[in-house]
């Protein structure tokens, strides 16, 4: 069985992020849990530059329900990270995205995994089916075909 690593062009969104100095740990590269910050903000960009998501007024807000990290080889302050992100699966009411981490000039993969958020109505705060617009957006960028 051959194994395919994406590259970052391999996905349909991607961010650029760049990196703290608090970002690194004690043993000189970035902490693991800053993989998870970086999956978010890709995440959340996404939605509120392409699917309108209003994240301090909306009606609307999306939780995340699961998230998880395979981490590859480490990065370190002062290099930039790349986001890709991909939709694996839309629901009724939650999404599972792909994401990978690169690192550097040569854009290395560092990190990969998978995030899960739930709509949700902010005012009841239960599920909800996820809004046309923001679904519009999550399939233009699908690879679940």
């Amino acid at each position: 069985m051959t194994e395919i690593t994406p590259t970052l062009a391999d996905y349909p969104f991607s961010i650029t992020i760049a990196t703290r100095w608090q970002d690194n740990d004690a043993y000189g590269h970035i902490n693991n849990v800053m993989y998870y910050s970086f999956f978010d903000t890709a995440v959340n960009r996404f939605l509120i530059e392409q699917g309108g998501l209003d994240i301090h007024n909306g009606k609307t807000v999306a939780y995340v329900v699961s998230s998880q990290c395979q981490y590859v080889a480490p990065a370190a302050y002062p290099e930039n990270i790349y986001v890709g992100m991909s939709v694996k699966k839309v629901g009724r009411s939650s999404v599972t995205y792909g994401l990978s981490v690169y690192a550097g000039e040569s854009q290395r993969r560092v990190a990969h995994g998978q995030f899960v958020h739930v709509f949700v109505d902010r005012a009841s705060d239960k599920s909800i089916p996820i809004p046309v617009k923001i679904k519009a957006a999550l399939e233009s960028i699908s690879d679940a075909v």
